[in-house]
């Protein structure tokens, strides 16, 4: 017998219930995993909001990471083998399968081997962050020498992995705060430049910064009234990604501003990588030789027990985290 995580209906965290149940063995192109650490993201707590990119069908599991030891094997599964020490990375639809679990049952295809230079909490979040960001900046943009990258919610895991990654590339990154209290840990994490939102003038500070030229990237989770600041502060043929919704407001679109400047709005998600079989290999070898080489490194901002898993999704929700909240098992 497992413990698993499952909802019944939509709300708050204490929506979440531990359910005792016998994990079966993998089917065709399955893996199953003895959990050690889960990644938390906030996709999760959409989710159990029901307020995410897919209507959820109850009762329901949820998660997209962990990081565990391989104990059983699925016909078709090539590759893999049990006792290997291996990572989630989200690529399926919580639908389907779920990471919240002691065991868990995940699809072969998601299952990638964990670096022996990472412990099993740092396995558990580097995925998400890491391929989402890279899909946007290194797949599709290509950002290189020369290149600002404006990153709002720089603090979260995501944005401190846009950091990395543009700095990786050689670009420049310019992260947003609200306010200044993580000035010190952003420009520690690796951000050329770091504006307090709500203390400056976001597109004078990016203008400042850029010689007036703006940046070429914008990669943001936020969307809200925000949106259109960071369509001014791109330069002639900018691009702006849009991978979240964490302002409940309308996003506005300054449309004679875009088609003056050339500009190129583009949704984002990790599925576009993590959902191709060409492109997720290539993600996966790009990161795991940046971590490799020290370039890229997770950032955990809080370890808590699976047990504390409601105060997790509490904690979630307060935004006060500086990088990857994680939960061990």
């Amino acid at each position: 017998m497992s413990r698993t995580i499952r909802f019944a209906k939509a709300g708050g965290p204490e929506v979440l219930e531990f359910i005792e149940t016998q994990v079966p063995a993998p089917g065709p192109s399955e893996v199953r995993i003895e959990v050690k650490a889960i990644g938390i993201n906030r996709a999760e707590s959409m989710w159990r909001l029901d307020d995410y990119v897919e209507p959820v069908k109850y009762p329901a599991g949820l998660g997209y990471e962990a990081a565990g030891i391989v104990d059983a094997v699925g016909t078709n599964v090539t590759g893999i083998a049990v006792g290997d020490k291996v990572g989630v990375m989200p690529s399926f639809s919580m639908n389907q399968y779920s990471t919240y679990g002691e065991v868990i049952i995940v699809p072969d295809h998601a299952v990638v081997k964990h670096p022996e230079s990472l412990s099993f909490e740092e396995a558990a979040s580097i995925w998400m962050m890491f391929v989402t960001a890279y899909g946007a900046l290194i797949e599709d943009a290509r950002v290189g020498k020369g290149d600002f990258v404006i990153v709002p919610a720089a603090s979260s895991s995501v944005g401190l992995a846009a950091i990395q990654l543009a700095n990786y590339a050689g670009a420049t990154p310019i992260a947003l705060t609200r306010t200044s209290g993580k000035r010190k840990q952003l420009l520690d994490a690796g951000a050329a430049h770091v504006i307090a939102t709500e203390e400056v003038d976001l597109l004078q500070e990016v203008m400042r910064i850029t010689d007036g030229k703006g940046a070429r990237v914008a990669f943001d989770p936020v969307g809200g009234p925000n949106f259109a600041k960071l369509i001014s502060a791109l330069s002639f043929g900018g691009i702006a990604y849009i991978y979240g919704a964490l302002s409940a407001d309308a996003t506005p679109l300054p449309v004679l501003e875009m088609i003056a400047k050339v500009i190129t709005v583009k949704a984002h998600n990790i599925w576009l990588t993590s959902g191709d079989e060409t492109r997720r290999k290539a993600a996966v070898e790009f990161v795991l030789k940046g971590i490799e080489s020290g370039a890229l490194k997770p950032v955990i901002d809080r370890k808590f027990r699976f047990d504390d898993m409601v105060e997790v999704h509490r904690y979630l929700e307060t935004n006060a985290q500086f990088g990857k909240i994680v939960v061990t098992v």
